[in-house]
């Protein structure tokens, strides 16, 4: 094994990531649209050698690295809409107040939504059970 192993195996670890596969996702298709997912990409890499006195005779060398994958935006592309308007970005980084109320509004819209099915569940659950206690009570 040679000194440079180490270091162009860690740089060809990190070299994957960085690929333009990862920057720009994959295609999604739904609802006569095309969304294309954004991401940022971050990395950092260190290698060193080092050397004991020159009676020991030792040494060392080392390499690492890390990258990190944020997703930031969707280009959103809708198929039933002509000119300009038919591209759109959607950042999902963005902290303008009109984008966080939007997002805020939507998680509590959903958490409403979803406390209305349960209590619609309830509701029929014991609309059911006051069904079969007539039907029990009432001789047919």
């Amino acid at each position: 094994m040679t000194d440079v192993d180490p270091i162009n195996s860690t740089l060809e670890g990190l070299l994957k990531v960085l690929s333009m596969d990862n920057v720009i996702g994959e295609p999604i298709e739904s609802d006569g649209r095309t969304l294309i997912p954004i991401t940022r990409i971050g990395m950092g890499f260190g290698a060193g050698t080092g050397q004991d006195s020159p009676v020991k005779g030792s040494q060392g060398l080392g390499a690492g690295g890390g990258a990190a994958v944020e997703p930031i935006a969707f280009v959103v592309i809708n198929k039933n809409v002509e000119g300009p308007e038919q591209i759109e970005v959607i950042s999902l980084k963005s902290q303008e107040p009109l984008n966080t109320a939007i997002s805020e509004i939507s998680e509590l819209a959903l958490e409403f939504l979803n406390e209305w099915r349960e209590r619609q569940k309830k509701n029929e659950e014991k609309r059911e059970q006051m069904r079969k206690g007539l039907e029990d009570m009432v001789p047919p």
